[in-house]
């Protein structure tokens, strides 16, 4: 693809996405003991939360 190609379809894609409707999803997880909205917690919460890996034992 070219440079003009790609930046055609971004546009059109954009234009798609004005078009979807959806519903805002609230995250949980927990901290010192009990749930809470991660949307509720300071910046630097929200920050770890972001470099935090979830264990599987299935692996």
């Amino acid at each position: 693809m070219t440079v003009n190609e790609i930046k055609t379809k971004i546009l059109e894609l954009k234009e798609l996405k004005k078009n979807i409707e959806s519903t805002k999803c609230e995250v949980y997880s927990r901290v010192v003991g009990y749930l809470r909205p991660v949307a509720l917690w300071n910046e630097s919460k929200k920050e770890e939360f972001k470099i935090r890996k979830n264990y599987c034992p299935c692996k």
